[in-house]
């Protein structure tokens, strides 16, 4: 199975010039967990999550109506490719230490895969408990 079929589209994308309270709105409004930075080219240049929201301007008392999402976002990106198979993908995510991946073709996103969509589907399943079982057992090491 290819990540293709199970990947997330269109991806809901921010920029990097947007707040974090526009970003917190966004991920509330479509109940999700991440967004990928774009720039205007569609390029992925960062991926912020709700978790970094919070460590990385709330619990540091940034106010979010004026941080930028390029003040918090992470910036190395992992990303897949949408023929990529979808137990390389959890695998990925397992030695990354991450549960969501941008999907991206010629250079541009073009989808969101997370471990959930992987768990969701019998053929990749078990590739999904294993990459979470890798970022948990990380997780602990801390």
């Amino acid at each position: 199975m290819k990540v293709r079929e199970l990947m997330t589209t269109p991806a809901i994308r921010i920029s990097a010039d947007e707040s974090v309270e526009v970003a917190a709105r966004t991920l509330a409004h479509y109940n999700i967990g991440a967004l990928p930075v774009c720039g205007s080219d569609g390029r992925v240049c960062g991926l912020v999550t709700d978790r970094d929201l919070v460590t990385r301007c709330l619990a540091s008392g940034k106010m979010p109506v004026h941080t930028k999402i390029r003040d918090v976002m992470t910036g190395n990106v992992v990303s897949v490719r949408p023929d990529m198979e979808a137990g390389a993908a959890a695998h990925l995510m397992g030695r990354q230490q991450v549960r969501r991946l941008p999907v991206v073709e010629n250079g541009k996103l073009c989808g969101m895969v997370s471990l959930g969509d992987l768990a969701n589907r019998d053929e990749s399943s078990m590739d999904a408990a294993d990459a979470l079982g890798d970022i948990c057992s990380n997780i602990s090491a801390r």
